[in-house]
């Protein structure tokens, strides 16, 4: 058996050498389809499948609040808690064998006065004991850790790639104090090579005990009952199930939530004590990639999925050709005492030679691919980390793509080799006959299919590509381009006078057109969100309204209209004036309508004041808040007020027309002329923007581009099937030209073949299109899956594009020499 199989794949190498053309066609197109569907499956099996590198992950448990809505915020879309909640579950839980909180920020290197962002991790005192990480070098920390006011003497634990990438893999690191920021700390580890963190996408590199948080900011956020921010997890006791877990959690939160925090608003505290605590399954982690590209990696694998069928598909065409062909030969190998199984054997083994060539091309392309994917993942502000290492999945993955095309595209024709009849093959195609043809109703079957899945690919570019063109020209309600943003570390008294000088320093760069502070910006990943009601009403009837604080000229610097009213002065922001501008939408909505101007509203209350009255001054656009995709939304902006003004943190954002690196420059010079102590990071906003829309961006250049291989792969596909029409019909066309039929009638007996298969496919992609992308509407906008002008532009796209593929056969059959085709054989 090994020696007929090594013969098998001698002879199949030997016809593969001797057909190179094909040989190169079939090879690069199943790794193009091999390649492109390993590489989105390695990036699905990274964020969604596989586990944490961890001591029995599948015991690890998050416990977070039910029925998170966005109406109450960013943090609840984060699932995150407050540090009284996890000191209440931490001390009366009895599921877990060991607890912990964390929360992931980013911190700053600070070097030469511009800060370089690192990946942070803010750690309870046993979150490394629990998931059973063991240092590489030194030790971690200990509940001791979790003391209050601990300052910075716990010292920090560093990531094995932090320590090989900034120090080199320096075994004497432990000890030795690093600065991050405006502190210094003792590293008194390093962790293993395999421990990223829990935020698959995200790589920690420095982590802190989360009682040293007051020494690094001041605000200290641990005692807040209103600051969201922690995420808390833990290690099921044996014996102990999650459903039971579950249970127990959701009958002690009435108890849990009944002491409401002090600084909890009022007009909240109805909902704090319906909050219901639940633990859900966190073996995988967490992850942001997770739910924003989890969906649109599955879509993608699926429509690669196609492409690798079209490619399947194009192949058997071309095999069952190349199997006509050989007819003879295979007659010949069955008179000479061949076993049909025997010359089966000899068809799946040159099917299996293509397969594993090109699922060896394939996987070279797809680590490139890989590469790709992972650049769209990735913004200016976040670097993505995925460990894209080839597990046992991503393998058997792979092996079961090889073995599944193998099949799909020889098995046919080498069924059809060996029912070949002798007698009936040595007498096909000798001279005198003038048909020549056999039943092809299955090749026929195969191109079909081909033009009705790339009638789907075809659709699904263009409603992606429309997607982003759509979101892409939605007018926020701002000019986004020529906008910098400038985040500020000040260490200095009185920042009130400092902020103002910088204000009136960056107003006189040469080329600034404005510049403003503000503590939000719009599209820019963060939010704030109150309750108000209007005057006269009561919190009763209190609406959720997204909320900024911001300076004077921050409506000039943005370009958004003023359309009623009047903009904030400088009085009413140095005096945290109680003023409010709104938008046209909470004018509308909530202030009634008319007669706007003058009107108060009340804002609960919140940890820089209590319950609070406004007065609407002016009137501004409709502009978006959290995506482009959203409804415009009630907004309210009222003057920075006297906390914000006195923390030291500030964000500035400047107009100008003068070149980026150059307006950076004369920022820096002007930050540095007054506090050279200063720390900043600069941002451009129409890059944050762009970013938002790096889903859809991927969408639609991968789907694009699966949709241009898959109509290039029918068309070769139309192509081989007329050519080899022709082929087998020269005798017939012969005949009918020395009778008198000129070339427009053999151009058009061509052609009806074409044309009849065309209309099939086109007939059953476009069902298939509708069917497919209406349940993943979702992902479209501006746009539905059913959509007349895209299902007619992709339709006309491949009927032009078959048409000229089959035109070229089609031609030069027209053009044979009648005589010549009469002797064909």
């Amino acid at each position: 058996m090994i020696s007929q199989l090594w013969q098998d794949a001698r002879y199949a190498a030997r016809m593969l050498r001797l057909n190179p053309g094909f040989a190169l066609v079939a090879v690069v197109s199943l790794a193009l389809g091999t390649g492109a569907n390993t590489a989105i499956f390695q990036l699905l099996d990274a964020i969604r499948l596989r586990s944490l590198p961890v001591q029995a992950p599948q015991e690890l448990t998050e416990v977070r609040i039910e029925d998170m809505t966005e109406a109450r915020g960013n943090w609840l879309r984060q699932a995150a808690l407050t540090y009284p909640l996890w000191e209440r579950i931490r001390d009366e839980q009895q599921e877990f064998s060991g607890t912990f909180a964390w929360a992931s920020e980013t911190l700053n290197i600070t070097a030469s006065g511009e800060s370089r962002q690192i990946g942070g991790l803010w750690v309870s005192g046993d979150f490394f004991q629990v998931l059973g990480i063991k240092p590489a070098l030194g030790r971690t920390f200990t509940a001791e850790a979790d003391r209050r006011g601990c300052g910075d003497s716990p010292g920090a634990v560093i990531s094995y790639g932090f320590w090989r990438q900034e120090f080199a893999g320096d075994r004497s690191i432990i000890g030795r104090r690093i600065t991050i920021g405006e502190h210094r700390v003792e590293v008194i580890g390093v962790t293993p090579p395999g421990f990223f963190g829990l935020e698959v996408g995200r790589m920690f590199d420095i982590a802190l005990p989360l009682c040293s948080e007051p020494a690094w900011y001041g605000d200290d956020r641990l005692p807040s009952g209103t600051t969201w921010w922690l995420t808390v997890m833990g290690r099921l006791k044996p014996g102990v199930s999650l459903q039971q877990a579950d249970a127990r959690f959701r009958a002690r939160s009435p108890s849990i939530f009944q002491p409401v925090p002090a600084d909890y608003p009022p007009a909240s505290v109805q909902s704090y004590r319906a909050m219901k605590l639940v633990a859900i399954p966190s073996g995988s982690g967490i992850s942001r990639l997770r739910s924003q590209y989890a969906g649109p990696l599955i879509l993608l694998l699926a429509i690669a999925g196609m492409v690798l069928l079209i490619a399947c598909a194009n192949l058997a065409n071309l095999l069952l050709a190349r199997t006509s062909s050989r007819n003879r030969e295979i007659a010949l190998r069955l008179a000479v005492g061949a076993s049909r199984m025997r010359l089966m054997n000899q068809f799946l083994t040159e099917g299996l030679l293509l397969a594993l060539a090109g699922t060896l091309l394939g996987l070279i392309l797809a680590r490139m691919l890989s590469r790709f994917l992972i650049s769209f993942l990735t913004t200016a502000g976040d670097s993505t980390f995925v460990d894209l290492h080839a597990d046992w999945r991503v393998f058997a993955f792979t092996a079961l793509l090889a073995v599944l095309t193998c099949l799909l595209f020889s098995l046919t024709p080498a069924l059809r080799a060996a029912q070949t009849d002798p007698g009936e093959a040595l007498k096909s195609g000798s001279r005198g006959t003038t048909s020549g043809r056999e039943r092809s109703g299955f090749r026929r079957l195969l191109v079909v299919s081909q033009i009705a899945l790339s009638l789907v690919l075809a659709v699904g570019a263009m409603l992606f590509v429309r997607t982003l063109r759509n979101l892409t020209a939605i007018d926020p309600g701002f000019q986004q381009h020529g906008l910098l943003v400038a985040d500020l570390v000040m260490k200095q008294n009185h920042p009130t006078e400092l902020r103002r000088e910088m204000l009136e320093r960056l107003r006189a760069i040469p080329g600034v057109e404005s510049a403003a502070e503000a503590t939000l910006l719009p599209l820019s990943g963060a939010n704030w969100n109150s309750r108000i009601w209007m005057d006269g009403s009561d919190s009763g009837h209190a609406r959720v309204v997204w909320r900024t604080m911001a300076g004077s000229d921050y409506f000039k610097t943005l370009q958004t209209p003023l359309i009623a009213g009047r903009d904030f002065d400088e009085h009413e922001v140095a005096s945290s004036a109680r003023v409010a501008i709104v938008n046209e939408v909470f004018a509308r909505e909530i202030a009634g309508g008319s007669d706007v101007l003058g009107k108060r509203f009340w804002v609960e209350a919140t940890p820089y004041e209590p319950v609070t009255p406004f007065e609407i001054v002016g009137i501004v656009k409709n502009t978006k808040y959290l995506t482009l995709r959203e409804e415009f939304q009630p907004l309210m902006f009222i003057p920075l007020r006297k906390a914000v003004l006195e923390g030291d943190r500030g964000r500035f954002v400047i107009r100008s027309a003068i070149a980026p690196d150059a307006l950076v420059s004369s920022v820096r010079h002007a930050f540095d002329g007054i506090n050279p102590s200063s720390r900043y990071a600069f941002h451009f906003l129409d890059s944050w923007i762009d970013d938002s829309l790096g889903r859809e961006r991927l969408m639609a250049i991968l789907s694009g581009i699966f949709g241009a291989l898959a109509v290039a792969l029918t068309a070769v596909g139309i192509y081989s099937v007329i050519s080899f029409t022709v082929a087998r019909r020269t005798n017939e066309i012969g005949i009918r030209m020395a009778l008198g039929a000129d070339r427009g009638r053999v151009v058009a007996l061509i052609l009806r073949e074409s044309v009849i298969v065309l209309a099939c496919g086109l007939s059953v992609g476009a069902i298939l299109a509708v069917v497919a992308y209406w349940g993943v509407s979702s992902l479209l906008y501006g746009t539905q899956p059913y959509d007349p002008l895209t299902l007619a532009s992709a339709a006309i796209a491949i009927t032009a594009i078959v048409t000229a593929a089959s035109l070229i056969p089609a031609w030069r059959a027209s053009s044979l020499d009648p005589i010549a085709a009469l002797r064909e054989e």
